[in-house]
């Protein structure tokens, strides 16, 4: 049966327990070391898989991976190295651009706040929301498109934008699951609650899921 939203308490709390007990301690597949590399990899993630991205960085970041070495490298040094994703012109431009903000304006350092990161060129709402989990700052919830399909296949929101999914998680999901819960939902919609042929009889989720019945009938 169909919940409605907001979903019931105890229903929630369920779902991130039991995402929990498989998942103790998720975290994103980007590999980065520091906080440039971290908000870099995000940013050339964007319609990129992590699997792409990954392979792309671990060279670009052997040879430039502070916002002067990037700054130095310059558009035409850095696209060589990220040609392999989606968006690489736009994203080489604006890595080049994010790194001489970053060297003229924070001293060559990240600035850990969510107005500045938005402030910088390739940084919207999603990589800082990611940014700002993944260094524990604010458990911030990215909305991506595996987010936006499990949160409406488990109910726990309904909303058409990815900003109003986010802020219905943020009212649903208790406080103490907050800071992984981005993990969680992403790491789910990767593996199992997929768009095409979810794995519903894997699924810790399948005895609660308010969506099971319809996608194992499509």
């Amino acid at each position: 049966m169909k919940r409605r939203w907001p979903p019931d308490e105890a229903y929630v709390e369920e779902v991130f327990t039991r995402l929990a007990r498989g998942m103790p301690e998720p975290k994103t597949e980007l590999n980065w070391s520091t906080p440039f590399e971290l908000v870099a990899a995000v940013a050339l993630s964007a319609q990129a898989t992590d699997v792409g991205v990954n392979k792309a960085t671990a060279k670009l970041f052997a040879a430039a991976n502070t916002p002067a070495a990037i700054l130095a490298l310059g558009e035409a040094g850095v696209t060589p190295f990220i040609a392999s994703i989606g968006l690489y012109r736009n994203k080489a431009r604006n890595l080049v651009a994010m790194s001489r903000i970053l060297v003229e304006q924070h001293d060559g350092e990240v600035p850990l706040t969510r107005a500045e990161l938005q402030a910088l060129p390739g940084v919207g709402r999603k990589t800082a929301s990611v940014v700002l989990n993944e260094l524990e700052i604010e458990p911030a919830i990215a909305v991506d498109t595996h987010v936006f399909r499990v949160s409406h296949r488990l109910g726990l929101a309904n909303a058409k934008t990815p900003d109003k999914v986010e802020d219905q998680l943020h009212r649903v999901v208790p406080a103490e699951w907050l800071p992984k819960a981005h993990h969680w939902l992403i790491l789910h919609g990767r593996y199992v609650c997929t768009a095409r042929k979810p794995n519903c009889a894997g699924c810790v989720l399948n005895d609660i899921c308010p969506s099971r019945a319809g996608l194992e009938a499509a």
